[in-house]
């Protein structure tokens, strides 16, 4: 009896096509524009700085966001190569911030706490550069409509984007509520022992101008000779 081999299944090439449509899709969302996300802290009368080599026209942005410390703000400031101040701003507790670069080199953003003079800060910054490619290939030079399946892939990947600037804001605020209740929870905890402290010593002193009302008076040695 022959043994049969493997069964191979013809697959139409519009199915092979959508097919490799998606692996594509697939591909193109996991890549975007190159950045860098860094949660640092800054302490009290403090200045803190990054350099970032850049291509001349290119578009980067700097989002940033002060998560706890003193009154939640900072001051920031973005130099090009040439020692241009292209971005300042004092006492921000966020902004966004995007520029196309006109000259190639070495561009420095730093964030400053130079005014408080006890409290240190934690700030979030994300820093991108370039654009993000097209989730298709020439997706901006076609003619021809969008198929159903490049138009979900699309619509995937933007509803993703959105998802992910919501994880990112939520957890943000997160830390941010997370930082005033233990400030607060602090706040509280002292009160508490200065409250405890202040009613030991009202008792205290109560008692004994209590003690002191009904504490038998003794005649004097003089009188009692007389």
């Amino acid at each position: 009896v022959p043994v049969p081999g493997p069964v191979r299944v013809a697959m139409p090439g519009a199915v092979r096509g959508a097919l490799r449509t998606l692996c594509l899709c697939l591909c193109l969302a996991a890549l975007g524009a190159g950045g860098t996300e860094l949660t640092l802290e800054l302490p009290d009368s403090a200045q803190r700085c990054f350099h970032q080599e850049l291509e001349s026209g290119i578009k980067f942005t700097l989002d940033y966001q002060v998560i706890s410390g003193g009154h939640y703000d900072v001051d920031c400031y973005v130099e090009d190569p040439n020692g241009k101040t292209i971005y300042q701003e004092t006492k921000k507790q966020y902004d966004s911030f995007s520029h196309h670069t006109e000259a190639k080199g070495v561009y420095t953003f730093c964030f400053g706490n130079e005014f408080s003079t006890f409290s240190h800060k934690i700030v979030y910054f994300d820093f991108q550069v370039g654009d993000e490619p097209p989730i298709l290939p020439d997706m901006n030079n076609r003619v021809t409509a969008l198929t159903q399946l490049e138009s979900a892939c699309v619509t995937i990947h933007e509803m993703l984007k959105a998802v992910i600037d919501s994880q990112t804001h939520y957890r943000l605020r997160e830390a941010q509520d997370r930082s005033r209740a233990e400030e607060l929870h602090g706040r509280v905890s002292y009160w508490s022992v200065g409250e405890t402290l202040i009613l030991f010593v009202v008792s205290i002193g109560q008692v004994m101008l209590l003690k002191s009302f009904f504490t038998e008076k003794r005649p004097s040695s003089s009188r009692a000779g007389t």
